[in-house]
């Protein structure tokens, strides 16, 4: 009997596995009862496409209300209400002297009051920023600079969302409701024993079926965090975000995007060996991870978070007012080099899947109690 060199067992391995993802990918792709994930993925992009539609359609009439009453920020800007109360203050002919006509002008009094209103303000705009004068008595008391959102602060929004939504609980639960039913969903449709039947290891077996969850969450919600990408910035004239740090941050938003696919991934693919009911080992790790700013050192290496924070690109700042707790919930632990936190992810993930792998050697079933 002629015996088997490591070669050709690799090479039987490779086409095992590569048999495996062909059949898993139409279901991983089209599982009706994943298609809850697509949803999931797509709920970010429509609120940075809200967003962005709103953000043009200002930014025109703001244009428009520019171009109809004309005025420069340098003008707006030089004019102050007096400093001293002893010298009057410029009055509304004043103003109107310097920056013509406002494209609004409102006189807030109390109903039924008939004498001449004691209050005015008049709005103007650069068709970038939005200025209110406010008069008391015709003499100007108060002005108000209305900036509106520029590429800057809106990133700092994303990666608030990024890492509190998208990492946190989008990618999340869209590997629980993928990678678990990679095992546990062909038990409920009473399906795993063909591929057991069949003469294949279940290492193997179970390295194809991750290979095509991955591609799957991977694709799809890397896709996703393109087309948020793409909102975020097609209001604005992005020339010199991509020709500076644009295109960093954005490989890096969809390397992120894929390394959770990678880490959460391999987590829920045990979980699916493991438990019957996703519910369970889902809250479990999503408060170990939400827990990871809080654990000692080494514990917190025991976390997908905590990797995935160290290389996302913009560290997200909390709100001045925002509640105490969630701000300690989006802020990022210490920082790890790059190199180090991809090599602890993938030392992670490798670490998982052995795991895995022993208990798909000891799987059993029994379609009248799975």
């Amino acid at each position: 009997m002629t015996p088997k060199f490591p070669s050709a067992n690799f090479r039987t391995w490779r086409l095992q596995i590569a048999a495996v993802i062909r059949l898993e990918m139409k279901k991983t792709f089209f599982a009706k009862r994943g298609l809850w994930v697509y949803l999931l993925a797509l709920a970010p992009v429509l609120l940075f496409m809200g967003r962005a539609i709103d953000l043009m359609r200002a930014s025109e009439t703001r244009q428009e209300m520019a171009a109809a009453h004309p005025v420069s920020s340098e003008v707006l800007d030089k004019i102050r209400p007096s400093m001293n109360d002893d010298e009057p203050g410029m009055t509304i002919d004043d103003v109107i002297k310097r920056a013509g006509e406002p494209y609004a002008r409102r006189s807030p009094q109390a109903r039924g009051q008939r004498r001449a209103p004691r209050v005015v303000q008049m709005s103007y705009t650069d068709g970038q920023d939005d200025y209110t004068f406010t008069f008391f008595d015709g003499e100007l008391r108060g002005v108000n600079r209305r900036e509106h959102p520029n590429l800057q602060q809106d990133t700092l929004i994303y990666a608030t969302v990024f890492q509190f939504f998208y990492l946190r609980l989008a990618i999340f639960f869209g590997c629980v409701g993928i990678f678990m039913n990679l095992f546990r969903g062909e038990m409920i449709d009473k399906s795993l024993h063909f591929y057991l039947l069949a003469p294949i290891r279940r290492e193997v077996l179970l390295v194809g079926k991750y290979v095509a969850g991955l591609a799957a969450t991977v694709v799809i919600f890397t896709t996703s965090t393109a087309l948020q990408l793409w909102m975020l910035l097609l209001p604005y004239d992005a020339s010199a975000y991509l020709h500076g740090a644009g295109w960093h941050q954005i490989m890096a938003y969809l390397g992120v995007t894929a390394l959770a696919c990678l880490g959460y991934g391999s987590v829920f693919l045990a979980a699916g060996l493991l438990f019957r009911n996703p519910i369970i080992p889902a809250a479990t790790v999503l408060l170990w991870e939400s827990a990871n700013l809080f654990l000692p050192a080494a514990l917190k290496k025991i976390s997908v978070i905590f990797y995935l924070q160290s290389l996302c690109p913009v560290v997200a700042p909390p709100e001045k007012d925002m509640n105490p707790l969630l701000a300690l919930l989006i802020s990022s632990a210490e920082a790890t080099p790059t190199a180090w936190a991809i090599t602890g992810l993938v030392t992670l993930t490798l670490v998982i899947l052995v795991v895995a792998s022993i208990q798909a050697r000891k799987l059993e079933i029994n379609y009248g109690t799975d």
